[in-house]
């Protein structure tokens, strides 16, 4: 090998990000594409990185965030990601885009608490992708477009009953639209009031357009609690409706009522996959977060507020604690705080356990970027599946969860060279102490750094160090959707 490499990190463990098994060798860097991989002794390198067997992997693509406003606020917002190695998010989910629908005022919730009201101002996915290009952030980013963002520009506030074929063919037009301006799908939020009262055959008619451009379905279902089996259904029916790929965002079996019951929602899922294209997201935690409007409170479920606009000196606090100094009961205390959002514990740590397991799961974080007192899976969910889930309980090995944070997802959503390790691939990496990564996000103090995260490089630049934090380095991308790889 004749030619001088920008970067070479020595003596790796490498997890390539396809499931197979680990290898010890070098990998060089020139430009933004991986060079060489094996042993590369007699190759030169502007700086050399003494891996000393740690782990060398794909960065890890985050198949459900909601960083849609993050991404635009320059590389050192991204801390969050960068510091647990994630390199690519896909925005846009559970029907919330930024684009194409600008807003004059405060949009309802869920919306109010994904991006901040001033930001919506986005009138095409178009100037959303401009306004990417032009202040780039540190990750790569890959965006979908939500219904309940088109919902809401099509029917202003009227969103509480089906919308007319008028009202859904422009919905479609718009999508239609944002996925030939790069768009990768659309998403749905049918849980949520905004789009509560859209029946499936409205949804439907509006992700027509993706049959058209080959665009993703995305969906937080209807009910992923009592009604959990009857919500997988109507998600494959629109699917197969027009001939999208499916993936359901972050499945659990909500409420304790449901507990144990992925048993089935799996076994569902395995019989629709077996004949067509359908995957799911999984965060790895025991608690869901969302707006404090979304679910009528429980003694039973734990609520703690992650904010609250009219009373934002009770983020962080108990919502049973504050009802009890105010006096009044759950439902109260949660209409006071709103618009606000909570962590509501209410899932079983068994079903966890069996969703992230399963074959097809890949890994999101669903963080919430703008609360004050965020979920702590904005900043643990991936070092939490490689240190808790995969080596202290031995869930599945290594290469596994590595798999499901890289590989899979990038052969799900269509990312071309990106989530593994080979050369030619996007030099996206993340270097790692398999012996000492580990969350420290807690529910009690979520902005935690994770341990064990050396460095993570995105295109070839490195964006966050453990001893310098996250860096200025503006290396994000726009990606755009190709034809997935076999997985």
């Amino acid at each position: 090998m004749a030619f001088r490499c920008d970067l070479i990190l020595r003596d790796a463990t490498l997890v390539d990000g396809t499931g197979a098994p680990r290898r010890r060798g070098d990998v060089a860097v020139r430009g933004d594409r991986i060079a060489a991989i094996g042993d590369l002794s007699g190759l030169a390198a502007d700086r050399e990185v003494m891996a000393e067997g740690r782990v060398l992997a794909p960065g890890f693509i985050d198949a459900h965030s909601h960083d849609d406003q993050a991404v635009l606020c320059g590389p050192a917002c991204m801390l969050c990601k960068t510091s647990q190695g994630v390199t690519t998010v896909v925005v846009g989910n559970c029907g919330i885009s930024l684009a194409p629908v600008p807003m004059a005022e405060r949009p309802p919730a869920p919306m109010d608490g994904i991006c901040a009201p001033e930001w919506w101002i986005f009138d095409s996915f178009a100037a959303y992708a401009d306004r990417l290009r032009t202040t780039p952030s540190s990750v790569n980013t890959l965006a979908l477009i939500g219904h309940m963002s088109l919902r809401i520009g099509a029917m202003g506030r009227d969103t509480g009953r089906p919308a007319t074929d008028r009202e859904a063919e422009r919905m479609r037009r718009q999508l239609a639209q944002a996925l030939s301006e790069g768009a990768a799908g659309f998403s749905t939020g049918l849980f949520y009031p905004p789009s509560k009262a859209a029946p499936t055959d409205e949804v439907i008619a509006v992700a027509e357009a993706l049959r058209e451009h080959g665009g993703l379905y995305v969906t937080h279902m209807r009910d992923e609690a009592d009604h959990v089996l009857d919500s997988i259904e109507e998600t494959l029916r629109i699917g197969r409706a027009v001939g999208a790929p499916v993936i359901i965002s972050h499945h659990k079996c909500a409420q304790p009522e449901n507990h144990g019951r992925s048993a089935e929602s799996l076994a569902l899922i395995e019989r629709h996959a077996a004949d067509y294209p359908l995957a799911f997201d999984v965060y790895p935690y025991t608690a869901s977060s969302t707006s404090l409007a979304a679910r009528v409170p429980r003694a039973d479920v734990p609520v703690t507020v992650t904010y609250s606009v009219p009373h934002p000196e009770m983020a962080g606090r108990a919502l049973a604690e504050i009802a009890a100094e105010w006096g009044v009961d759950l439902a109260e205390a949660a209409r006071r705080l709103a618009p606000g959002g909570g962590v509501f514990h209410n899932m079983a740590e068994a079903d966890v356990r069996r969703i992230l397991a399963h074959p097809l799961s890949m890994v999101g974080s669903d963080g919430g970027p703008l609360a004050p007192h965020p979920h702590p899976r904005l900043w643990g969910t991936f070092p939490r599946v490689l240190g808790h889930y995969s080596r202290d309980l031995g869930l599945f090995p290594l290469e596994t969860a590595v798999h499901k944070m890289t590989g899979r997802t990038a052969a799900i959503f269509g990312i071309p060279d990106r989530g593994v390790l080979r050369e030619g691939a996007f030099a996206d990496l993340v270097l790692f102490d398999a012996a000492k990564v580990r969350d420290r996000a807690s529910f009690a103090e979520p902005r935690q750094v994770a341990e064990g995260i050396l460095e993570t490089w995105v295109n070839g630049q490195s964006v966050y160090t453990q001893s310098g934090g996250a860096s200025e380095t503006p290396a994000g991308r726009l990606l755009h959707r190709q034809a997935p790889e076999t997985v």
